[in-house]
């Protein structure tokens, strides 16, 4: 079996035609079973209160502690990540990182760049 952190990159085309519980459940079930989560473009203002409302109803502790979250701006220069592999132009929006509390730490924000530390499942 592998070890390590799985990563699930959402572009913003797979959650473009989803609601808003249907976005957050798939951020929450995802994230409870150890993963980070990125969206290419984060959630609303009102889906983040969302998200963080269902989070705190189904912390347990010893089988879920919660989530980490982090915004930052997407390029508006050269074309991002999820640009590149998406083949997209989408200057403005912003992507968006969630991963369980006990696993993803973030280290730095910057203009241009989020660092962030991510621990295998204990």
């Amino acid at each position: 079996m592998i070890q390590g952190v799985q990563i699930d990159m959402i572009s913003a085309d797979m959650v473009s035609n989803m609601t808003s519980y249907e976005k957050i459940r798939l951020i929450l079930d995802d994230v409870r079973n150890g993963s980070v989560v990125v969206l290419e473009k984060g959630l609303t203002p009102d889906e983040q209160g969302s998200l963080l409302e269902a989070t705190m109803m189904e912390i347990n502790p010893g089988s879920f502690s919660g989530i980490e979250i982090e915004t930052y701006p997407g390029s508006e220069g050269g074309k991002s990540l999820f640009q590149k592999m998406f083949g997209k132009k989408n200057a403005g929006q912003r992507m968006m990182v969630i991963g369980p509390v006990d696993q993803l730490k973030m280290l730095a924000k910057e203009k241009d760049r989020l660092v962030a530390w991510a621990s295998a499942p204990q």
